[in-house]
């Protein structure tokens, strides 16, 4: 029998707490959800679970200045204690970090079994005139042995392909979107992580923040779009779900529902597509993935 590259991960569709509020509260709350998913390998919260300004939240820029540290300070070393402690790999949302020249970001952190920060990515795409973050400048994905490659994105960053794209071309299977939608357009949200999990044969698992802050409704789609978890309101609530690398990659070989193969799309001797609006090209010499 061929070799299984899984992880059970849980998405946690949770209101926000309370700029402030002590970690060990979000320490408790991880383990209540192991409690109740004790195979879980991974935790994933809503976009600034640890970072609410009331309810509802104002998410004023001088709350979230204030409540701003450098990715090395005390707040980042605190949920690595916490993945070390309970053992699992944990996505705490997206935390504010204070950049070198006193920029905010809106960072997403991954944190190892072995209580090591493993990933990081600055959100590029804020939700623009209303969030302060300054938009981020490079893609980030991160390898888990034994299961595979993951990426990140944050909210808004889902309705740019582009972002998954190069996600998946960078060796991605699974993409995680942790999420704070709090308007009326998180169906068109999950329709977009749908085909995100389509277009690039991933794993897309999208986690937003629960009533009364997000609207709710998270989800997860295998690499033909395939459901894989949902939540069909904004409650709290859990989703569990198993992800496969090697399901990924036994689509993008036979394609999907058989017949679609857009990672080997290209023959040799297929000359380069001009991309005008990114000033480059899409290269058939590397485009194939799998």
């Amino acid at each position: 029998m061929s070799e299984r590259h899984e992880l059970t991960a849980v998405g946690v569709q949770a209101t926000p707490t309370a700029i402030a509020t002590p970690l060990e509260s979000f320490r408790a709350s991880c383990r209540q959800v192991l409690a109740e998913h004790p195979d879980a390998g991974m935790l994933v919260w809503p976009e600034m679970h640890l970072f609410a300004d009331g309810i509802p939240d104002r998410a004023r820029t001088t709350a979230l200045r204030a409540a701003a540290e450098p990715l090395d300070g005390p707040r980042v070393a605190g949920l690595a204690r916490i993945a070390a402690d309970l053992g699992v790999w944990l996505i705490p949302g997206s935390v504010c970090e204070l950049g070198d020249d006193g920029e905010l970001f809106n960072t997403a952190v991954v944190m190892s079994p072995d209580g090591e920060p493993a990933a990081s990515y600055r959100k590029i795409f804020p939700w623009r005139p209303t969030e302060p973050w300054t938009p981020g400048d490079r893609l980030c994905v991160f390898d888990i042995d034994g299961v595979g490659r993951f990426g990140l994105c944050i909210c808004f960053d889902s309705w740019f392909p582009e972002v998954s794209r190069n996600l998946a071309w960078l060796g991605a299977e699974t993409i995680i979107n942790v999420v704070k939608t709090t308007t009326a357009d998180r169906p068109q949200e999950l329709v977009i992580a749908r085909a995100n999990a389509i277009t690039q044969q991933v794993n897309f698992l999208s986690v937003n923040a629960a009533a009364p802050v997000g609207t709710g409704c998270s989800a997860a789609f295998g690499p033909q779009g395939e459901p894989l978890g949902h939540l069909d309101d904004s409650r709290p609530g859990t989703i569990r779900v198993v992800l496969s690398g090697d399901e990924v990659h036994r689509v993008r070989r036979q394609g999907t529902a058989g017949v679609t193969r857009p990672w080997a799309f290209f023959r040799p001797g297929d000359r380069p597509v001009d991309l005008p609006a990114y000033r480059g090209s899409i290269d058939p010499t590397t485009w194939n993935r799998d």
